[in-house]
């Protein structure tokens, strides 16, 4: 719980350049952890806002020229100064756009994480999915049955890319290449409004920002599915949203150790 606890009193500064479907979400949940969100993606600012931040989130979705051009700049500032960050790949399994600006970016920039749905993952591994627009397809769906072979998969990209992999779904998988982690918290509201997952990303550059990457990743993955649990009653996506809010802002370190359902491999 370090971790939770030192962002809330450091207050680190996040920027994040995400699309505007979530962007006022994204901000929202990095001020409900303590971190001071900036949205910023003039190309150009974005070098020094990147530069003056202690971690930084990419994002893909509702892509354009102008954020494809900023998204690099910022990379590359990351980089150059060790911030760490994370790159979210909406959409890379749908569009060829995407996919290959993930790949350059992947490979200019050497995000800290790769963060994916199933079918965005295999898109980046050159392997056949079935996504379906932004979602995750059927049948590439992480399941117990499959998991073995999904880690194997997950390890080899982490390693060959020298990044964390985070891949989200029903069951959450994060690898160093060397340590896994299956997280199984989450409900099936989350996927019923827009934007939980780059609220995720969001949150996985606030915790990032403490310097400790894979449980910094681990955490945002695990207080995001816990949260939509606690919030799964709401009467309906729009009081889901509100509740998902609120209880990132006041989980307590007891209810997370109680609730968190993760395996170590």
């Amino acid at each position: 719980m370090q971790i939770k606890h030192s962002v809330k009193l450091e207050k680190p500064l996040i920027h994040c350049i995400t699309n505007p479907i979530s962007i006022n979400d994204c901000a929202n949940v990095v001020l409900a952890v303590g971190g001071k969100p900036i949205m910023a993606e003039h190309p150009l600012e974005v070098a020094e806002i990147t530069a003056a931040s202690k971690a930084l989130a990419v994002n893909l979705g509702n892509i354009t020229d102008v954020r494809m051009k900023s998204m690099l700049i910022s990379g590359e500032t990351a980089n150059k100064n060790s911030i760490p960050h994370i790159i979210d790949l909406v959409g890379a399994g749908c569009s060829k756009l995407r996919l290959d600006y993930a790949k350059q970016y992947i490979e200019k920039c050497h995000p800290n994480i790769i963060k994916g749905n199933m079918s965005e993952i295999k898109a980046l591994c050159n392997i056949k999915n079935t996504a379906k627009g932004i979602d995750v397809g059927q049948s590439d769906i992480v399941t117990e049955e499959n998991i073995s072979e999904t880690i194997s998969m997950l390890k080899a990209l982490s390693l060959k890319t020298g990044s964390i992999v985070a891949v989200t779904g029903i069951l959450d998988v994060i690898t160093n290449g060397t340590y896994t982690y299956i997280i199984r918290n989450g409900c099936e509201m989350l996927s019923m409004i827009t934007g939980t997952g780059c609220m995720l990303t969001a949150l996985t550059a606030s915790y990032i920002s403490s310097g400790d990457l894979l449980n910094g990743a681990v955490l945002a993955t695990a207080l995001m599915g816990i949260c939509g649990e606690l919030s799964e009653n709401a009467k309906g996506t729009a009081s889901f949203r509100t509740e998902l809010i609120d209880n990132i802002f006041s989980i307590s370190d007891d209810t997370l150790v109680e609730k968190i359902k993760c395996t170590i491999i």
